[in-house]
């Protein structure tokens, strides 16, 4: 078997960590960097100092860090005799930062192409460009089975919310995977996520870490107004790390469009709070509301026909089991 060479931006985050474990598991060689913005070594201690896995704590702002990056992977031609493909999970990610918008443009645009242009200038065969669920702003889902990778976007403004900042900027990178496969430099795709946990993540800026950290601190969470009405679907890195892989071996798929990854499964942000607390052993949980935030579609719920139909990818992790690992990480 042919072993590749992949470089992994954003390494110790959701999708990136797992992503790192699963393709050593299949003899590859994996080069990984990440600033820790969101993440930290933990989820991938147990791979440091291993041959085939190098670490960067590198930003990937930093030119002079990129530049460092690009000679390792010229220093391992010859150590691989498959395909050279690089993942993009680098991201300013936390809805608190996506009203930063100049944070915001420079990691998840400017830098998002610069690593694109790296991997075209070394030859790369691949190009995987992890954008997000949040491009679909303000017409998130619909009674036809979820919004489709094909269909028309109506976006927040500047108007309404500094929010779609960061919807905006990674729309432009589908554009840039886009153009680059199109004009015949590489081949690739970009992922639209839907909401990605793990039971690694221990900042409390998503919702599940969130619900998580208040109840192991008293029997109350506190939830913004919108959650009163919102419902959301969640999605394991188990599975967005499956959705790469699946992606990157069909050939098929790498036409620098866009796929849907998601899970069908949607619950109101109050009934998930019932749903941990109740993996969590507890009843009678009080639920106290208090802020609003502005642009936040009531429901976000995506069609994933498209990568169903070109892999075999479907999510395998149910939110029962994937939540009963978070509460059981906890425990650890």
């Amino acid at each position: 078997m042919k072993k590749n060479l992949y470089v992994i931006s954003g390494a110790t985050g959701m999708t990136g960590s797992e992503l790192s474990h699963q393709l050593l598991k299949e003899e590859n060689i994996v080069v990984g960097f990440d600033n820790f913005f969101a993440s930290s070594i933990d989820t991938v201690k147990d791979l440091v100092g291993r041959d085939d896995y190098i670490f960067f704590e590198y930003d990937i702002n930093n030119a002079g860090h990129m530049a460092a990056v690009a000679d390792k992977v010229k220093s391992l031609k010859g150590s691989y005799s498959g395909r050279l493909v690089f993942i993009n999970c680098a991201a300013v990610v936390h809805t608190k930062h996506f009203y930063e918008v100049e944070h915001t443009f420079l990691t998840n645009v400017i830098s998002m192409k610069t690593f694109l242009e790296m991997a075209i200038a070394l030859g790369a065969d691949t190009y995987i460009n992890c954008s997000t669920s949040e491009v679909y702003s303000m017409q998130s889902w619909n009674a036809n089975g979820g919004v489709r990778e094909s269909d028309f976007l109506v976006m927040a403004t500047a108007e309404h919310s500094q929010r779609t900042s960061y919807a905006v900027g990674k729309l432009l990178t589908e554009f840039f995977m886009k153009d680059a496969v199109d004009k015949g430099k590489i081949k690739g795709c970009s992922i639209r996520f839907a909401n990605v946990y793990s039971k690694h993540e221990r900042f409390a800026d998503h919702i599940i870490p969130h619900i998580i950290n208040n109840l192991l601190e008293k029997p109350q969470v506190t939830l913004l107004e919108n959650s009163k009405v919102n419902k959301r679907t969640f999605l394991h890195n188990i599975d967005s790390c499956r959705a790469v892989m699946e992606l990157m071996e069909s050939p098929e798929a790498l036409d620098g469009t866009v796929y849907n990854v998601a899970t069908e499964e949607e619950i109101s942000i109050v009934d998930l709070v019932k749903l941990i607390a109740k993996k969590m052993g507890m009843d009678d949980v009080k639920i106290k509301f208090e802020g609003y935030r502005k642009s936040d579609p009531e429901r976000r719920l995506l069609n994933t026909d498209k990568i169903r139909t070109r892999t075999h990818w479907k999510p395998v992790v149910t939110l029962e089991e994937g939540l009963e690992m978070c509460v059981k990480s906890i425990e650890r």
